[in-house]
């Protein structure tokens, strides 16, 4: 198994709360975790109807069988569990009791909240970050490589075509998680929805226009971006708001949370096809916006990312609040630096004369050094 960066801090909640809740997209590894951070609980698969059945029949006799703990895994299937949960951790509180895992967002986090507040952490578990690809030697040697075969975890442990495998994750997606998420009629017309989306990765989410070009309603659009937040296949990063005497965007940007499936819905079916494509930059910087998004998720950290942009057309890819400090993030994909490609950071440095402002630019060739107090960071390096 590769190390997981979300490993310690699973680890360090489960010394703390009787419940741990892991959540992330399918195949993004929470059960391989889970068993290997605790193999001494039981496991029960709630993809299995048998044992949903089971547990719906006699939900206290079900229970008295783990009553040292268990795995429960993908209890979105039976939401309710939480609520049996909550009274039998409240008699015997013991930390790392159970651990649950699921693949849907909204039903599954909004049960565990009201259910088990103040008895259970969440944590999010995303597809192998840079690093952890790094570690198990599947970081792939050149940036059209790591950006077309994305970071899902059977890609690379089971050595799978990545074209293969996305066509047969996005199959399964929607004729399984979004029959149970929301009742679409017309899947056709969703595929061309995510097939638009991909080709918007890292623009401003304007529901309208991707309304207009589906004959579809406003409404209808950010129904579907909510089930792809939900299925943890897509993001919406917030601006920046506060006052720099400029007037700011309010629009979201959106993303997707891998770009091996971004490209598959973009027909790029080898790196190669990368190389020339009018895309190439904006799927770059998708992958640095996943590559955050990952960091802050296995640090058990809400997302930190945000952008920065005027309605006059001057922008900043990323902004990382943290206190006093701020950093800035320009992402390029090109081999060569420019020294054009610091304007921006430096434009909105000046801006900020009262926080401590760390600029940053992440480009797709080798090498790491500082220029103009920009540090400078290539992508196998992030």
């Amino acid at each position: 198994m590769v190390p997981r960066d979300l490993l310690p801090e699973l680890l360090n909640c489960a010394r703390e709360y009787p419940v741990i809740t892991l959540t992330g997209p399918r195949q993004s590894g929470k059960t391989t975790l889970a068993k290997a951070a605790f193999p001494h609980l039981g496991y029960a698969n709630f993809e299995r109807p048998d044992l949903r059945a089971q547990f719906a029949e006699d939900p206290r006799g079900f229970l008295a069988g783990f009553a040292q703990g268990a795995i429960f895994d993908e209890i979105q299937h039976v939401p309710e569990i939480c609520s049996w949960l909550q009274d039998l951790v409240d008699q015997a509180p013991a930390p790392g009791r159970f651990v649950l895992t699921g693949s849907q967002h909204f039903g599954l986090t909004n049960q565990v909240t009201q259910s088990l507040a103040g008895r259970t952490a969440i944590l999010e578990l995303l597809p192998f970050s840079r690093h952890e690809l790094e570690t198990g030697g599947f970081l792939a040697h050149d940036l059209d490589t790591a950006l077309w075969s994305g970071a899902y975890p059977p890609v690379h442990d089971r050595r799978l075509r990545p074209e293969r495998w996305y066509a047969d994750y996005l199959a399964t997606y929607l004729e399984r998680d979004l029959r149970q998420l929301a009742a679409i009629r017309d899947l056709s017309l969703f595929q061309r929805f995510l097939k638009l989306a991909a080709g918007n990765v890292g623009q401003l989410f304007v529901a309208s226009r991707l309304a207009g070009d589906l004959g579809v309603s406003n409404k209808t659009i950010e129904h579907w971006t909510s089930l792809l937040e939900a299925s943890y296949l897509a993001v919406r990063i917030p601006p920046y708001h506060r006052n720099l005497r400029k007037r700011l965007t309010r629009s979201s940007k959106f993303y997707f949370l891998d770009t091996g499936l971004a490209c598959h819905l973009l027909d790029i079916k080898e790196p190669g096809q990368l190389t020339a494509h009018p895309l190439r930059g904006a799927i770059f910087e998708n992958w640095v916006a996943a590559e955050f998004l990952k960091e802050d998720a296995n640090r058990g950290w809400r997302s930190r990312l945000m952008f920065w942009r005027t309605y006059d057309g001057q922008k900043i890819d990323f902004l990382r609040e943290d206190g006093n400090k701020l950093e800035l993030i320009e992402c390029k994909a090109g081999q060569t630096i420019i020294p054009r490609f610091l304007s921006p950071l430096k434009r909105v440095s000046s801006l900020m004369t009262d926080r401590e402002i760390h600029p940053y630019l992440v480009y797709g060739g080798t090498e790491e050094r500082t220029l103009n107090q920009t540090r400078i960071l290539p992508w196998n390096r992030l």
